[in-house]
This record gives C-alpha cells, sequence and structure tokens, in this order.
C-alpha cells in the first residue's frame, strides 16, 4: 500500500514537473515571438529632419536607382505631402519621384497632365518625377490570391533597385483609409491595372461591381505583388498628417477634423497600417471619430486581416517611439 502511494506521489510530481516545465518552455516561446514582432517607428513631430532620422532608424539602405512613390495631388487637393517636407528624404537618397496615372478621370488620368500637376505641386523642383506607365505596363504575379493573378503594373517600375513607399495615411471613400498597402497597389498598378484591381480581378476596362470585402482583398493581394518583386529591396514610411476622411486623390477633400499623429515607419506595411489605425483609434482627439467612422463603415480593416492571411506582413508589432 505504501509503495503504491509513494508512485502515486512520484508520479503526480512527475507531472507537475512536467506540467511546470511546458507552461515555462511557453512563456519562453512566447518571449521570443513578441521580440520578433516587426517594430514600427514613430516621431511624433513631423518635420523633413525627422522623415530622414526615422528612414535611418529603420537599417536598411536605398541603394542603386530608388523610386520614391508619393501621391502627386489630385489638382484642387491640398493635403498630399508637401515637396519642403519630403525634399530631404528623396534627395538623401538620390530618389526619383514615381506615379501612375489614374482611372477614374481628373486631373492626372494621362502623362501630359499628370506631369503638370506634379510640376504645379512642387515635385518636379525637388526630384525627377516618372509617370511610370507613360510608356506602357507589365506584369507582376501574384501569389496566393484569391481574386487576382497578376498585377499590372507601369512599365518603368522595372527600372528600379529599390523602391520607399512613402504615403500619406488619411481616410479614403472606396478602402476606408489609405496608407503603404495602398499606396504601393494601387498606386504603382497602371490605369488599367487600377480597373483590375477595383474589379476585384474581373475587368481592365471598367470597375465592375465586386463585394466591397473583394476589393479590399484585391488591394491587398497587389501589394504584396509589389513587395515580392522588390523582396527587401523596399521600405515603408507614413505621414500621418492632414487626416482628411477623403484621399489625396480628391479635388475637394474635407478638411480634416482631427490633429496631426506623426511619422511612422517600419519595414512590415501591415504592421505599419495597423499601427496608423491603432493611434487613430487611442487618441484623445474627439475628431477622431469622423475618420475612424470612414474607416470602418467601408470594413476598411478587413485589408489587413487579408493581408495578413496571405503573408504579406503582421497586425502584431512593437511601436518604437524616437521622440
Amino acid at each position: 500500500m505504501k509503495k503504491s502511494v509513494i508512485a502515486l506521489l512520484l508520479l503526480a510530481t512527475s507531472f507537475a514537473a512536467a506540467g511546470y516545465a511546458y507552461a515555462f518552455n511557453q512563456r519562453e516561446k512566447s518571449v521570443a515571438t513578441d521580440s520578433e514582432l516587426p517594430k514600427v517607428y514613430m516621431f511624433k513631430e513631423i518635420n523633413s529632419e525627422n522623415l530622414v532620422k526615422i528612414y535611418e532608424a529603420l537599417g536598411r539602405e536605398a541603394k542603386g536607382k530608388v523610386a520614391v512613390k508619393i501621391s502627386t495631388g489630385e489638382p484642387g487637393g491640398h493635403n498630399f505631402l508637401q515637396p519642403a517636407l519630403i525634399k530631404d528624404l528623396v534627395q538623401k537618397v538620390d530618389g526619383t519621384i514615381v506615379e501612375c496615372n489614374t482611372a477614374y478621370g481628373g486631373g492626372r488620368s494621362n502623362t501630359e497632365s499628370h506631369r503638370k500637376a506634379a510640376e504645379e505641386h512642387g515635385f518636379t523642383a525637388i526630384a525627377p518625377v516618372d509617370i511610370m506607365d507613360a510608356d506602357g505596363e507589365t506584369e507582376l504575379p501574384v501569389e496566393g490570391g484569391k481574386h487576382l493573378t497578376r498585377d499590372i503594373v507601369g512599365k518603368n517600375f522595372l527600372n528600379y533597385d529599390f523602391t520607399i513607399v512613402l504615403s500619406h495615411f488619411k481616410g479614403h471613400a472606396m478602402g476606408g483609409f489609405g496608407g503603404a498597402i495602398k499606396n504601393m497597389s494601387i498606386g504603382i498598378a497602371s490605369s488599367n491595372g487600377k480597373r483590375l484591381i477595383h474589379s476585384a480581378g474581373a475587368s481592365t476596362e471598367n470597375w465592375g461591381n465586386p463585394s466591397q470585402d473583394d476589393f479590399l482583398e484585391s488591394m491587398a493581394e497587389a501589394a504584396k505583388a509589389v513587395a515580392d518583386h522588390c523582396g527587401d529591396n523596399i521600405l515603408y514610411i507614413s505621414v500621418a498628417n492632414n487626416l482628411s476622411v477623403d484621399c489625396d486623390c480628391d479635388s475637394s477633400p474635407e478638411d480634416p477634423k482631427m490633429g496631426d499623429i506623426g511619422i511612422l515607419a517600419s519595414l512590415d506595411p501591415v504592421a505599419l497600417d495597423r499601427a496608423c489605425t491603432d493611434l487613430v483609434r487611442s487618441s484623445d482627439d474627439h475628431g477622431k471619430i469622423h475618420l475612424i467612422e470612414r474607416i470602418d463603415s467601408r470594413h476598411g480593416m478587413h485589408t489587413l486581416e487579408h493581408a495578413e492571411a496571405i503573408g504579406l506582413g503582421s497586425q502584431k508589432y512593437t511601436l518604437v517611439k524616437l521622440d
């Protein structure tokens, strides 16, 4: 009888030790995983010096022929990133400002009018400007997409060795918000490519009538095609200022209802977009309700859900404040 009791006690002790070891190992595993989360760097103060510093904090040098993808802004609009703000960064990397023509008419739907808009908005004064689909388009494969098998981009995109996705984070009438993923998907797509994304892969001739989620998922898939093409030769910086509910593609955007947040940057576009939206939601600024309503009414966070699901990046991140 005593032997049986002793045996049971030894067995219980063994199980307890094993359980503790398992729990410890899981905790250690969790800590290790947390330490490997993508970093999102942040400056609250928005200026040209901090834009350069946040680029340097990423630790990935832009080498070779560098494309700096921005929105040149629709004529009539005024919220786009100003040349005075981005000049030092663009010139530090000897970058070329790149864009593609729009697919909705307006003042940037052809190369001639787009170049005029870029000049009037001051971008040609700080760097060369390349309208990448001026001479045609090319295709990038989409791996693991539900809607797209290809992404149609400006032909000249293939001329660049490194890409800086320099985005103005703000709202968007269709996507809910515009940040890194929108800038690298719709922004780098040619006019035909933009229609392909908007139609969720159905057409290069019109926007079609896909479900909202299908459109959002197609944006994520086109962004992944660009990221896969670039490999490690890409990084992402977003400036969260002039936080209108409307995009820079709007010629008459609504005035911002909340104050600026800062400059954020990451090597992970999903983490970067998620951090920007998180900071909007956690802000003490009551005006945030307008931007949150725009994001949620368009189911905008689903873009990040799908982007994470197809391997573009992570919605979990570590925020590193630099000021």
